[in-house]
């Protein structure tokens, strides 16, 4: 249609998506007047509202519902024209967005950052930070190219490739350091903290646990690992995190870190895109960058072994 720019339905997606005009405007670094104009001129050109404006809330209009499949379906074009034009270039180069979830994106991102600007200083890479479902999400949308997740995600859509395993280990109060190693049984009984509820790695470690769908009544949830772990140097309980993890969240909580008894819970992390992006032999690229990064991340060094006095560590 005569007068609709890109720009505006970019603007209109935004908005769709977060049913606020303060975030929307963010998310498109523009200011919310500017958005609003924006918004409105979409809809003079196409002679109907496509947004009720709430006090608080933004909602679809019929119509704009109807028109949102057909503005995605066209942004979704000219994100793979411009795949298309990314892969017709050799390695890294040009824009790549990168979807990172939260329990890895800490320790494993100033590692990789630094290697990926060494390496390749043609790349322009923007990274998101969010779960494992909005990352696949957005993904599936043409908004990311490639998400580093815990695997499998079992998307028909998304390729998955495997890039390195890793424990996760007990962290316990510091006055705990000596006790016996408890079994996954025990586990069960004891005040557990783990992640809110939508991060996967909650699902890994309640799983290992044995659970089931049953909510056991001394589980707590924390927002981040960090809070989980300083929440145990405070002697509130118990917590799983991955061994990545140890060397950043624990130097500076008055907490014990163990590894617990075979078999020893794990995840695999790897690296998902779109089975249908031209961009395959990049992100392939990518991948083993990603994979020899993960490989020599530092371990937890003080982490004990089961039958081993358990080695505290402190700020």
């Amino acid at each position: 249609m005569k007068g609709l720019t890109l720009k505006q339905m970019r603007y209109f997606e935004a908005l769709a998506r977060h049913g606020h005009f303060g975030h929307a405007a963010e998310s498109c670094a523009i200011s919310q007047p500017a958005l609003s104009m924006q918004i409105r001129e979409m809809e003079e050109i196409l002679g109907s509202p496509l947004f009720e404006r709430g006090a608080r809330q933004v909602r679809l209009t019929g119509f704009g519902k109807a028109a949102a499949g057909h503005i995605r379906a066209v942004l979704r074009e000219v994100e793979a024209l411009g795949d298309l034009a990314r892969a017709a270039r050799d390695g890294l180069v040009g824009p790549l967005r990168l979807g990172v979830i939260p329990t890895i994106a800490p320790y494993l991102l100033p590692s990789l950052i630094r290697r990926l600007q060494r390496d390749f200083a043609g790349l322009d890479i923007h990274v998101r930070e969010s779960l494992t479902g909005r990352l696949i999400d957005e993904l599936n949308d043409g908004r990311l190219d490639t998400a580093i997740v815990a695997l499998p995600v079992s998307e028909p859509a998304l390729h998955e490739v495997a890039l390195f395993s890793e424990h996760f280990v007990l962290v316990r109060p510091l006055a705990e350091a000596g006790f016996p190693v408890p079994g996954r049984d025990a586990l069960r009984e004891m005040r557990l903290l783990l992640l809110e509820e939508g991060h996967c790695f909650r699902d890994q470690a309640l799983s290992f646990c044995n659970f089931g769908a049953a909510r056991p009544r001394e589980l707590l949830d924390g927002s981040s690992l960090s809070t989980l772990v300083q929440m145990v140097g405070a002697g509130i309980g118990v917590t799983l995190i991955p061994e990545m993890a140890v060397p950043v969240e624990t130097r500076s909580a008055a907490v014990s870190v163990v590894r617990l008894r075979e078999p020893q819970p794990a995840r695999r992390i790897g690296m998902i895109w779109r089975k249908a992006s031209p961009l395959g032999r990049q992100l392939m690229q990518l991948a083993e960058l990603v994979r020899a990064v993960g490989d020599a991340l530092p371990r937890a060094q003080r982490v004990a072994t089961p039958g081993l006095p358990a080695r505290g560590t402190t700020g």
